[in-house]
């Protein structure tokens, strides 16, 4: 089972359970760039398949024991979650595909699924292995188990999490921390070094590997006071003339250059507790993730999926203040300032809704 790391300490962690529950079974979690890896290096048996709905896959119940797959890849998460791990792990995409036909409805009354046969992982690795292994011992006393704990936490009803309900209509799918006054709304984009350091125009002893590409520009701003901040950090990439053509970042962005370990005693002093950081793409994100390991995960605006305003609603509204810096010519400034159009947009979507 490859989990996404947002799984990892949700309190209904079914993956967890199938785990310790089967003997002939293993859970990776961790980022999707980080389980691409581990799952490139993993060797597969002969006759492994993704269960994973397709148009080719084939559907476990209709087809001979001769087909059976020998070894079965789950993906673990929310659709959302499960289809991001699709699109960054490419081997996925090499395995032959396997489904289900569930006959009712999940019993996972306590996450909503997409759609009326969607299954919780637990659920789907039970009907998968009485097709494949129907004489694996104890599964009805598996999803005896698995119901017991849905039963329990319904009846305690202290969870968080959302019951099994679609949202209402008209309600925008807005982070809560991007639907107040965005005081605490830290809007930040970062230049990585290029691709391959060893084609650039360095001298061989600057160059480096490809898999050590590292951030090498940060700038942020807190829209709604105008708070600035931004740090080169050293980089030789700064030397490669065509590269930094390319960023058109002036010589008074990266005169004063730091290290990854300057920069991010810098970052956090210029963070608040209450704030939260938001960047456009989930590359940024990984880029910061690399230099802080272990502080929270950037809110991604490319993955929250909300109506675009209208220009005409944008103009008439008393929206927050916008501060942007006009005077850079960068690609950085171009895009952060995208990235706060894009907070405010949401912003006033999820208001308009109110």
């Amino acid at each position: 089972m490859l989990q996404h790391r947002r799984e990892r300490f949700h309190p209904f962690n079914t993956a967890r359970i199938v785990n310790q529950a089967l003997q002939q079974s293993r859970l990776l979690v961790g980022h999707n760039q980080d389980l691409c890896t581990r799952f490139e290096q993993l060797l597969l048996e002969s006759g492994t398949g993704l269960l994973f709905p397709g148009d080719d896959a084939k559907v476990l119940t209709d087809i001979p024991e001769s087909e059976f797959p020998k070894q079965l890849i789950v993906p673990d998460g929310t659709w959302h979650h499960v289809k991001t791990l699709m699109r960054d792990i490419p081997r996925l995409q090499t395995l032959p595909r396997f489904c289900l036909a569930p006959a009712t409805p999940s019993r996972y009354r306590i996450r909503r699924e997409p759609h009326a046969h969607g299954l919780s992982t637990l659920e789907a690795v039970v009907s998968a292995l009485r097709s494949i292994e129907p004489d694996t011992l104890n599964l009805e006393q598996l999803l005896a188990s698995f119901d017991r704990m849905i039963d329990s936490q319904i009846k305690q009803g202290t969870t968080n999490w959302r019951k099994n309900q679609r949202r209402r209509r008209g309600i925008p799918n807005v982070p809560r921390a991007l639907t107040g006054g965005l005081e605490n709304i830290v809007v930040g984009y970062g230049e990585q070094e290029p691709g391959n350091l060893s084609n650039s125009k360095l001298e061989p002893t600057m160059q480096q590997p490809t898999d050590e590409v590292q951030l090498m520009y940060w700038t942020a701003i807190r829209p709604a006071s105008g708070e600035r901040f931004h740090c080169a950090i050293d980089s030789p990439a700064f030397q490669n003339e065509a590269f930094m053509k390319r960023l058109r970042l002036s010589p008074e962005d990266i005169g004063d250059r730091r290290s990854r370990d300057d920069f991010s005693e810098r970052w956090n002093e210029f963070l608040r507790p209450t704030d939260r950081v938001v960047v456009l793409h989930p590359s940024t994100a990984t880029l910061l993730h690399q230099i802080q390991p272990e502080a929270k995960p950037p809110l991604i605006l490319k993955a929250i999926n909300a109506p675009k305003v209208p220009e005409t609603d944008k103009a008439s509204s008393k929206c927050f203040p916008i501060h942007k810096k006009q005077t850079s010519n960068s690609r950085a400034e171009e895009r952060l300032n995208i990235a706060i159009e894009r907070v405010a947009s949401l912003n006033l979507a999820f208001r308009k809704t109110q």
